[in-house]
């Protein structure tokens, strides 16, 4: 069964600004492909709170571009750390950005 990724219920007033929630994905699964637009499910690790879970591609989307929330997801070397963001086109998938521009680092995670 997999885990979906949700944020901490949090009661908040719709002015009231979100506090930040970072998680680190860490494994990755494809279907159909070797591209980005081929993950299908991340493993991911909240640091805060040693929560860990699976998601699917659409859920981290949706979790990620969440209004008034500042989720951010990443990837880590352990020296090295990249955003994951979102590219819309052809359709909505992850990929990384870092030094101003689209980056490969998920594409050289372990798999799930």
């Amino acid at each position: 069964m997999l885990a979906t990724l949700s944020s901490p219920s949090r009661q908040r007033h719709s002015m009231e600004k979100a506090a930040m929630t970072t998680v680190y994905i860490t494994h990755i699964r494809l279907s159909g492909g070797t591209g980005h637009e081929h993950i299908t499910h991340v493993k991911w690790l909240n640091k805060a709170t040693y929560k860990t879970g699976i998601s699917t591609t659409e859920e981290m989307v949706e979790w990620i571009n969440k209004k008034n929330v500042d989720n951010v997801a990443k990837v880590t070397d352990g020296k090295n750390t990249a955003i994951v963001g979102v590219v819309d086109k052809p359709y909505p998938h992850l990929r990384t950005y870092a030094d101003r521009k689209w980056t490969n680092n998920l594409l050289s995670l372990p798999r799930c």
